[in-house]
């Protein structure tokens, strides 16, 4: 299954999934014919498109479900893995295999649903797969230059070509249901058959409703990460949102006093964590907001989450963030890091004569002045957060 947030299905119980999963694909694509090598090869020979339609449709739904799920934060992303483009394999294997199609009339994942029927000429196709297999086994150390030329490592097609997300996909299911008009026609030719391919019935009215609707739902979905970053560009709205904040006084004392509740999370560039950071605190991205793992830190109960970053308006942005993907307990540090470096490790404000000794606030923060720089050197921080799960290689 894919990395859904929260994870409602554990590792052990994807295999029990991937298998219902499996035999509910295999006998779909047997119900729609896919297990007939005539079928298949229906769309080289213009005779029978199912296989455009089906697999369009499939592609369309499987592009929507996936930007719900991402938008709604149910999935994360950044572990789905992408197959890496290597543009001559790429070019030579669909030759290849669209050859072997043409010609065994099936493609790998048909041959395996007709053989499960007893389709004898399907089970001869797999033993031609499996040798081909082995042959560029053990012919890779040859075949490895070819392999591996020209990379374009993991792209995707709205980035390539510079289009938002929800704007690539409607163009894209728009690109299918004309594609359904076109290919419809052409069977009638070829088949010869009179009849307008597509005619003003409510069947067909329906049809096309249910493809707009989806179309145009893709326009609901805009990646979440780019739609959070467009509404926090708003510098009315960041200033004018609600939110909690806490002075760099209480957060002193909670330094000083090791408070176990309190978490520390520090949104700004690695180099500059590395160089100085309050005790305890875990280095974040934007990105790890919007990922499975890391953002469990911010889900812990009983836990001030105090985000930090160089000056209070970069705070604001990211506090509203993550405010609005539902984190809780979010405070944002007054004046950023900048002014508590300049309140306590920094010299401070000018002390009033004879003040240090009348106001306990000042005599605090004489105190803090004289321990933090001391407790920040022994201390250290928490490091950046813990990824531990990466993207599952795979695909087809």
């Amino acid at each position: 299954m894919g990395p859904l947030v929260p994870e409602i299905i554990g590792n052990d119980l994807n295999f029990i999934v991937a298998l219902v999963i499996g035999i509910a694909f295999g006998a779909i694509l047997e119900q729609a014919g896919f297990s007939t090598s005539r079928k298949l090869v229906g769309l080289f020979y213009g005779y029978d498109f199912t296989v455009l339609r089906v697999f369009f449709t499939a592609g369309i739904v499987a592009m929507i479900g996936v930007m719900a799920l991402e938008h709604f934060g149910l999935l994360d992303i950044t572990l789905v893995y992408v197959n890496p483009t290597f543009l001559w394999s790429a070019v030579i294997g669909g030759l290849i295999m669209g050859l072997g199609f043409v010609i065994g009339g099936f493609c790998p994942g048909t041959s395996v649903c007709a053989a499960a029927i007893g389709k004898v000429d399907a089970m001869i196709f797999i033993g031609g797969a499996v040798l081909g297999v082995f042959v560029f086994a053990e012919g890779y150390p040859l075949f490895e230059g070819l392999y591996k030329a020209s990379s374009w490592g993991s792209p995707r097609m709205f980035e390539t070509l510079g289009l938002p997300q929800h704007l690539f996909a409607f163009l894209l299911a728009i690109s299918a249901l004309g594609a359904f008009v076109l290919v419809s026609i052409v069977e009638n030719r070829v088949n010869g058959v009179e009849a307008r391919p597509i005619r003003m019935t409510r069947y067909y009215i329906g049809l096309a409703s249910i493809g707009l609707l989806v179309a145009l739902s893709a326009f609901m979905f805009p990646e979440r990460k780019a739609a959070l970053q467009h509404m926090v560009a708003d510098e009315d709205l960041v200033r004018s949102y609600p939110l909690d904040t806490m002075a760099v006084d209480e957060l002193a004392f909670r330094l000083l006093h090791e408070d176990p509740s309190l978490q520390v999370i520090d949104f700004r560039s690695a180099e500059a964590f590395a160089h100085f950071s309050l005790p305890g605190s875990t280095s974040f991205t934007i990105d790890n907001l919007f990922e499975k793992e890391p953002n469990q830190v911010l889900t812990l109960r009983h836990k001030t989450n105090v985000v930090v970053a160089e000056d209070e308006s970069t705070q604001r942005r990211i506090a509203i963030m993550a405010t609005e993907l539902g984190y809780t307990n979010i405070r944002v540090l007054r004046g950023g890091l900048e002014g508590f470096r300049r309140q306590f490790l920094e010299g401070g404000s000018p002390l009033v004569p004879g003040s240090a000794t009348g106001d306990p606030a000042t005599r605090f923060q004489e105190h803090a002045r004289r321990v933090l720089p001391e407790l920040i050197r022994k201390s250290g921080p928490a490091g950046p957060v813990k990824k531990t799960q990466k993207r599952v290689l795979g695909g087809c």
